[in-house]
C-alpha cells in the first residue's frame, strides 16, 4: 500500500484549524477519487513539557505511487491541495512511501 502523510505544524489557533479541517477540508478532500483509506492523528502534547512539532498527521492511502499521483492530479485532488492555504498556510510537510506492515 502506498501512503502519503501530511504533517501539519502547530497552528496559531488550533481550535480554528480543527473546526475548518472538519467542516470544510474533510468534505472537500473526501471527493478525491481512488483513495483506499484515510486516517487522521491529532497529536497530543508531550508529557515532558516539550513543544510538540506537529498538530496533526493525515495519512492518505492508494494502491500504488502512480495511483496516488492520479488522485493528487485530479480536479478534486488539486482543490484539496489548494484548500491548504485556507487553514494551514505554513508548516505543512508531505512524506510518502510504501507502507510495510510488520507482523507481531
Amino acid at each position: 500500500m502506498y501512503r502519503l502523510s501530511v504533517l501539519y505544524g502547530v497552528p496559531q489557533d488550533p481550535a480554528a484549524f480543527d473546526a475548518y479541517y472538519r467542516r470544510f477540508h474533510i468534505p472537500l478532500a473526501r471527493r478525491m477519487p481512488g483513495l483506499t483509506r484515510w486516517t487522521i492523528t491529532p497529536i497530543i502534547n508531550p508529557d515532558d513539557g516539550s513543544v510538540r512539532p506537529y498538530h496533526m498527521i493525515a495519512d492518505l492511502y492508494a494502491t500504488s505511487k502512480e495511483a496516488m499521483q492520479r488522485i493528487l492530479d485530479s480536479p478534486e485532488g488539486r482543490a484539496a491541495r489548494d484548500d491548504l492555504a485556507n487553514f494551514a498556510p505554513r508548516d505543512v510537510t508531505f512524506v510518502s512511501g510504501f507502507e510495510e506492515e510488520i507482523q507481531l
